[in-house]
């Protein structure tokens, strides 16, 4: 689907959603621009920063600097800290976006791109003995539409196209699937900046699947009409039927994880543009069912976008406070927690996040991999460089590769994907 630019229908629009109220363990803005009232605050209070400050919002933004990918020469690779080692796991792949582990192990890469550009193709790579040097890599299926989430749930492989979600059957280790397979759900297609990925993930009992629909535009500005059923993580039955908005306006959520041993879903979430180098920031978060976190109308926290000021006061006042803040303009896209035994303790239940990197912003900010610790199944510290050396010379805006999706194998190592550079790394603790 393509978007024209119409007039913003007036802001009293009914945004129908369902909303629950805020909890008492929710942070708020310490201002009383946090009433929602049409003024800004300057602090806020997260799980991780007790005083954050953001800067006043800047309408008139409009920088814009683009990465020019030049690639990996050999011997060349990301820097992880030491004790680590990074290889290539797989190279030669069409744009790889999302990496999912099945329950077999088996390794699915979705390879998919804008419209024009799109693989549309998933490729299976299966490592049986654990070396990091896969034995088989082939495509696994084709002729789909900008897949992204995939999903094995009760002897069906799950794919989330731009447009919907299907299901086919699947006998574990198969290695390839034909046909049509079910339509179990349509979903809204198309939209601003590269929010046409679908991303999905099944609570531990499978009996709900949770789908990622980022919204059609930057701040609503193609009308909330356009906005039905975006900017969500939506609910539904392994069938598709029972949809339900779990959580809403989230503008681009993509990455989702449960935290380890919880019924806590957290996702990562890509803000919004033209607002400031450094507004608005990118987020980690768990998501309250019914939980609503501002978009478009307000910003981490009860901040109202000026350029929505007066729209819906009422979902200003129950915007959530994200747990994490990420910085702006990263493309945070991938979010793994860490469930593997062979990293070193401080990592274990920690979220992994892959940053796809900036183009809204006059210098680079993104492009690498970070990590989150946690305890207790709540952050405890400061978002810390992980994967870095993407960026070969920020003066020239060359990149070698942009990090897009992290996954961790039942080895313990820790995959990310660099659809720039079409390459697969490994992640491994050295021995």
């Amino acid at each position: 689907m393509k978007f024209t630019m119409k007039t913003l229908p007036g802001l009293a629009i009914l945004f129908a959603v369902t909303l629950s109220s805020c909890s008492e363990s929710q942070r708020v803005a310490e201002s009383e621009g946090a009433s929602g009232n049409g003024q800004n605050v300057d602090t806020v209070s997260t799980a991780v920063n007790e005083n954050l400050i953001l800067p006043p919002p800047d309408t008139t933004h409009d920088a814009e600097k683009r990465s020019n990918i030049i690639g990996w020469a050999d011997g060349e690779t990301p820097v992880a800290p030491a004790g680590f080692t990074v290889t290539r796991f797989a190279d030669n792949l069409k744009h790889p976006r999302r990496i999912y582990v099945a329950p077999n192990n088996d390794i699915f890469v979705a390879e998919s791109d804008d419209e024009e550009k799109s693989a549309n193709q998933i490729t299976l790579i299966r490592d049986t003995n654990n070396d990091g040097k896969p034995e088989l890599k082939k495509v696994f299926m084709t002729r789909l539409n900008q897949p992204y989430g995939m999903l094995v749930l009760n002897n069906y492989f799950y794919v989330a196209n731009t447009d919907g979600v299907v299901r086919y059957p699947y006998k574990e280790g198969q290695t390839s699937i034909s046909g049509k397979g079910e339509k179990i759900l349509d979903l809204p297609a198309g939209g601003y900046n590269h929010h046409w990925t679908r991303n999905l993930i099944a609570n531990t009992d499978g009996s709900k699947i949770y789908i990622s629909v980022g919204s059609a535009s930057n701040v609503g500005e193609y009308g909330m009409d356009e906005e039905k059923r975006r900017a969500n993580i939506l609910e539904i039955n392994p069938d598709g039927t029972g949809e339900r908005v779990y959580a809403s306006g989230l503008r681009n959520p993509v990455g989702m994880d449960w935290a380890p041993n919880t019924n806590t879903l957290w996702t990562v979430v890509n803000e919004r543009d033209n607002l400031g180098d450094d507004l608005v920031p990118d987020y980690l978060t768990s998501v309250k069912p019914g939980g609503f976190y501002g978009w478009p109308y307000a910003y981490f926290g009860q901040n109202v976008d000026p350029r929505l000021k007066g729209g819906r006061p009422d979902l200003v006042q129950k915007t959530l406070v994200p747990d994490v803040q990420l910085r702006s303009h990263t493309s945070s896209l991938g979010l793994a927690f860490y469930d593997g035994s062979t990293f070193p303790e401080r990592y274990k239940n920690g979220a992994f996040i892959a940053q796809h990197g900036s183009w809204n912003r006059s210098e680079f900010s993104g492009y690498k991999v970070l990590f989150v610790p946690f305890q207790n199944d709540r952050p405890t510290g400061k978002p810390e460089d992980f994967l870095t050396g993407f960026i070969a010379n920020a003066g020239s805006s060359d990149v070698h590769g942009r990090p897009v999706s992290v996954a961790v194998l039942p080895n313990g190592a820790l995959l990310v994907s660099d659809d720039a550079s079409n390459i697969i790394w490994r992640v491994a603790a050295n021995k």
